[in-house]
């Protein structure tokens, strides 16, 4: 008898000092449901839920539900909703309405609004139609413009037209330029053709240059010409250059593959060096034998 209570009291002691290990077990799975159940996880296990935390998660879920409802989700529960909560989320509902009728948007709904917002709504859908037609947006609806507000975007279309012209944009329509106008954007074009020619850009007309013009083409151009030969460049036309720049370019790369010679770094010809500069280049320079 007295060795069974003594097996007893040793197997009372190991549950004991098992217990916080089994808490320690349990306590990551209790914390991670209470988190998956706070969260609306479908992992979620209620049962497991003491009555404090299924207090916490039902305000959880409510303030989620509230929150949903209030930006316009799908997942909203209205009937979940305190009275004051509806109300809030009815005034909101409606100020939204406002807003998206009053900017043009398409879930505007016209039937929710007063007649005052009504003719606001109206009168900004107005304004911007009339913004559009002035800067000429495709969207522009001319039916809906005032005869005054008709006047004053056809003068906005005429400068815009102008301006396209004078810049050499593609929307240019010569037909509705005035006799002073026509000269003025003749001597811009004038203007953009001899800079396009100096820059030595693509969209050049040498037929359409003055005489100083094109002699002043011709030195920028050759300049240019020089700067790709200097460079190494594949544009370079040695054609072009005259027999002092030849020269000078030729003493230039000479020394460029002399000192490459004889630093070992970068391309070196060495058939191209003097007797004297070949026998200056150090061995180790010299290329290693395959």
């Amino acid at each position: 008898m007295r060795v069974n209570l003594r097996k007893c009291f040793w197997a009372l002691v190991a549950c004991i000092g098992l217990w916080p290990v089994l808490g320690i077990a349990q306590s990551p799975d209790r914390g991670q449901n209470l988190a998956d159940c706070k969260n609306g996880r479908p992992a979620c296990d209620l049962s497991k839920l003491t009555q404090a935390q299924s207090a916490e998660v039902s305000q959880d879920d409510h303030g989620r539900n509230v929150s949903n409802c209030r930006s316009g989700l799908e997942s909203c529960d209205r009937s979940k909703l305190s009275d004051r909560e509806a109300t809030a989320l009815a005034v909101a509902d409606h100020q939204r309405n406002v807003s998206d009728c009053q900017d043009g948007i398409a879930s505007c709904n016209p039937a929710r609004l007063t007649r005052s917002e009504a003719r606001d709504a109206a009168g900004a859908t107005h304004r911007r139609n009339v913004a559009d037609c002035d800067e000429g947006i495709g969207s522009c609806d001319h039916s809906q413009l005032t005869p005054a507000e008709n006047s004053h975007v056809a003068v906005a279309a005429l400068a815009r037209n102008l301006s396209d012209c004078k810049d050499g944009a593609g929307l240019c329509d010569h037909s509705k330029l005035t006799p002073s106008e026509r000269s003025d954007v003749g001597v811009a074009e004038h203007q953009r053709n001899a800079q396009n020619c100096r820059n030595g850009w693509d969209d050049c007309d040498h037929s359409k240059l003055t005489p100083l013009e094109a002699r002043d083409t011709a030195i920028a151009e050759h300049q240019v010409n020089v700067a790709a030969c200097r460079e190494g460049q594949q544009s370079c036309d040695y054609s072009k250059l005259t027999q002092a720049e030849t020269s000078t370019l030729a003493t230039a790369e000479h020394q460029r593959n002399y000192a490459s010679c004889l630093k070992g770094y970068g391309y070196c010809d060495r058939s191209r060096l003097t007797p004297a500069e070949a026998a200056a280049i150090p061995a180790k320079n010299s290329p290693t034998p395959r």
